[in-house]
C-alpha cells in the first residue's frame, strides 16, 4: 500500500490525521476483517459449552444470535472507548477491542452443560470483573513487574494449549455430537470441511497480499461454508429459516440473562483482568512504537485500561463478554503504516451496526460446526505460537526453568485430571480445575519469592542432571 496516496509519513504517524474518506473506509474495514471471526467466536464457544442447541430450530436458537450480536455490538462501543475517550477513559489511539480468548478457561467451566440458567453468574463475574479491571488503570505502571515474559508467555501459551481440544472436538462434529454418540463424529466428511478451512486459510496467508492475506481466516470461512453447503451439511432452508427469524434491528436488553454474586466467577475475572491488562500495556506499546515510532505515554496507557474494563462491565450489563485490545490489528497497523484512530473509529461504527442488526448474527450462526472448526484450530494454534514467542524473551536459567516447569505441570494437569480436586469447595474447585489460574498464580509467587541465582545442587534432580549445561539449553543441543 502506498502511503504517499494516503498522506504524509509526518500525517501517517499522527493518531488525529484523518485519510480521505475513500481511503479511511477501506481501512476501518480491514480492522473489522482482521478480528471479526475471532471477535464472535469466544461467544459461540460460550454457548456451545452451556449447552445451547446449534440448529435454526433449537429453542436455545435466539440466544445464539444475542450473543453473537452483543459480542459485535460492544467490540465496536470499547473500540470507539479507546478511539474517542470520554474523560480520561480511552487511550485516543486506534486500538481495536474485541472479546478475549483469554478468559475461555474461565467461562467454560462456570456454565458447562448448565444452560440459560449458569449465564446470571457468568455475568456477574463479567460485570465486576470489569470494574476491577478498570481499577487496574490507577496501579498498572506499578504492577507491571509482577507480571514479567515468563509469566505472560506461560498464560498466552496455557490458554491455546486449553483451547486447541475445542478446536478439534468441532472439527470433528462438535460436543453435542460426542456426548450424543453420533456415529458420523470424527467421520471424514466432518474433517474434510475443517481441512478446506484450514489448507485455505494457510494458502491465502502465505501466498497472497494485502486485503486477501489479513483477511485469510474469514475467507477461510467463506470457502468452507460453500463446500459445505455443496457437501449437503447446511441446506439452503436452514439459512433461509436462520435469516427470516431473526429481526432486521433489534437494540440490547440490560440484564436479560439476570445478575448473580458468584464468588468463582468474581476471582477468576477479576484475576485474570491482570493479565488482559499487561496484554493491553503491550498493545498499547507496540501500537505506538509500530504507528508513531515513540514509546507510549502513562496517560495512553492509563486510558487505554480504563477503557479495557469500562468496556467489559458494559458489555456484561447488556450480555456481552470481556472485551480486550486485539494483538492482530496491532501488526495491522505496522503494515499499513496508518496510525490514526479515526479510522479504527470508522470500524468501530461498522461493528456496532452489524451488532444492531441480527440478521448478521443469524447468517454466522448458520456457519457448520465443523466449518468453525478448521479456523479455530488455526487461531488457537496461533495463541498458542504467540506465548512461545513471548517466552523467547526469558532468560531460560535454571530458575526459570522451574518455575516454568511446577507452573505448567499443576495448572495442564489440574485441567486434564479435574477430579483431582473433587474434594474442593465448588468455587475453589472451578477456579483449580480452569488450569490457567493455577499456572498463573504459581507462576507469579515463585517469580516474587524464589531467589533470583538457586544453588547447582537445587536443581540438578529438576533438570534431568543437565545442569551443566549452558542456560536455557535443552538436551541433545
Amino acid at each position: 500500500m502506498s502511503h504517499g496516496s494516503i498522506g504524509t509519513p509526518q500525517q501517517l504517524r499522527d493518531p488525529n490525521y484523518t485519510p480521505a474518506l475513500s481511503r479511511a473506509i477501506p481501512l476501518g474495514i480491514q480492522h473489522v476483517l482482521a478480528m471479526f471471526v475471532s471477535n464472535v467466536t469466544p461467544a459461540i464457544i460460550v454457548a456451545g459449552a452451556a449447552g445451547f442447541g446449534f440448529g435454526s430450530n433449537s429453542p436455545d436458537f435466539p440466544e445464539l444470535l444475542y450473543m453473537i450480536q452483543m459480542s459485535m455490538l460492544f467490540a465496536g462501543v470499547a473500540t470507539l472507548l479507546q478511539t474517542v475517550t470520554i474523560g480520561s477513559v480511552g487511550a485516543a489511539l486506534p486500538i481495536v477491542q474485541g472479546t478475549s480468548f483469554a478468559f475461555l478457561p474461565i467461562m467454560i467451566p462456570l456454565v458447562a452443560g448448565r444452560g440459560v440458567d449458569a449465564l446470571a453468574a457468568l455475568y456477574g463475574g463479567v460485570i465486576i470483573g470489569g470494574i476491577f479491571h478498570a481499577a487496574l488503570g490507577l496501579v498498572i505502571g506499578k504492577i507491571r513487574f509482577a507480571l514479567p515474559p515468563l509469566v505472560t508467555g506461560l498464560v498466552v501459551t496455557m490458554i491455546g494449549l486449553m483451547l486447541v481440544k475445542v478446536g478439534i472436538q468441532y472439527a470433528a462434529g462438535g460436543v453435542p455430537a460426542k456426548m450424543s454418540g453420533a456415529a458420523e463424529y470424527g467421520s471424514l466428511l466432518n474433517w474434510s470441511a475443517a481441512l478446506v478451512v484450514i489448507v485455505v486459510t494457510l494458502g491465502l496467508k502465505f501466498f497472497t497480499r494485502g486485503m486477501l492475506s489479513i483477511s485469510a481466516v474469514l475467507l477461510g470461512l467463506v470457502v468452507g461454508y460453500g463446500y459445505a453447503l455443496m457437501m449437503g451439511m447446511v441446506s439452503v432452508e436452514a439459512i433461509g429459516s436462520s435469516w427470516s427469524r431473526a429481526a432486521v434491528f433489534a437494540l440490547p436488553m440490560p440484564f436479560k440473562y439476570g445478575f448473580e454474586f458468584s464468588l468463582a466467577a468474581v476471582l477468576g475475572f477479576c484475576l485474570m483482568a491482570f493479565v488482559s491488562a499487561v496484554e493491553t500495556v503491550g498493545d498499547v506499546s507496540g501500537i505506538t512504537r509500530g504507528g508513531a515510532g515513540r514509546e507510549a505515554t502513562d496517560a495512553e496507557i492509563t486510558g487505554a485500561t480504563y477503557a479495557d474494563g469500562f468496556g467489559t462491565a458494559l458489555a456484561g450489563v447488556f450480555g456481552g463478554l470481556p472485551n480486550t485490545s486485539f494483538s492482530q490489528n496491532v501488526g495491522l497497523i505496522a503494515m499499513t503504516g496508518v496510525m490514526s484512530r479515526h479510522v479504527v473509529t470508522i470500524g468501530a461504527i461498522f461493528l456496532i451496526i452489524c451488532g444492531l442488526v441480527p440478521k448478521v448474527g443469524a447468517i454466522i450462526r448458520t456457519i457448520p460446526i465443523e466449518v468453525l472448526g478448521g479456523g479455530v484450530i488455526v487461531m488457537f494454534g496461533m495463541v498458542v505460537a504467540a506465548g512461545i514467542s513471548m517466552l523467547s524473551d526469558v532468560d531460560w536459567n535454571r530458575r526459570n526453568m522451574v518455575i516454568f516447569a511446577i507452573s505448567l505441570s499443576i495448572g495442564l494437569g489440574l485441567q486434564l485430571e479435574p477430579d483431582a480436586v473433587k474434594h474442593l469447595p465448588d468455587s475453589l474447585r472451578i477456579l483449580m480445575t480452569s488450569g490457567l489460574l493455577p499456572a498463573a498464580l504459581l507462576a507469579i509467587v515463585l517469580n516474587l519469592v524464589l531467589p533470583q541465582e538457586l544453588p547447582d545442587e537445587a536443581t540438578d534432580e529438576v533438570s534431568g542432571g543437565h545442569a551443566g549445561q549452558g542456560e536455557g539449553s535443552l538436551p541433545g543441543e
